[in-house]
């Protein structure tokens, strides 16, 4: 583990916001040396505590207008393995998120689909013919806001 000052937490929150931006930027924005910032920044991505910088797309830009949370129960874990179901879901495009979960469902899973036809036709061919599916719940997304993270 990495003990994070006040400086790095602010780095990461000015990355979380847009981590295209540049050293330079982030250390003028935060009083720092372009150096500066590129040093702890690497500090931090050396330690894990930066595991990535992703690309957000807009699904809804790409047609895709409707998200499901899916939560699926196995039926026979003891004859399908965990793995087995794993690989071929995730096998599916329009399966975006796949999160093995305790409680009432083994899986969670969140899938982007052009309309509620589509949706449909996802889940009807692909995700109740994965080996081992039982019981399926879907909760259609209405709204979503990014909330701050623990850092925020």
């Amino acid at each position: 583990m990495i003990d994070l000052d006040d400086t790095d937490r602010a780095l990461l929150r000015a990355l979380a916001e847009d981590a295209t931006q540049s050293a330079g930027a982030l250390g003028r924005r935060l009083g720092l040396s372009q150096p500066a910032a590129w040093r702890r920044i690497r500090r931090m991505e050396e330690a894990g505590v930066i595991a990535g910088r992703r690309l957000v797309v807009d699904r809804a830009a790409l047609g895709f207008g409707v998200t499901v949370f899916l939560g699926v129960k196995l039926a026979t874990k003891g004859r399908v393995s965990l793995e087995d179901f794993e690989r071929a879901v995730t096998a599916i495009p329009e399966v975006q998120v796949v999160q093995h979960v305790l409680g009432l469902f083994d899986y969670r899973l969140r899938v982007v689909a052009r309309d509620i036809a589509d949706f449909e036709r996802v889940l009807r061919r692909r995700i109740m013919t994965l080996p081992g599916v039982g019981q399926v719940e879907a909760n259609v997304l209405l709204t979503e806001e990014k909330r701050p993270g623990p850092l925020g």
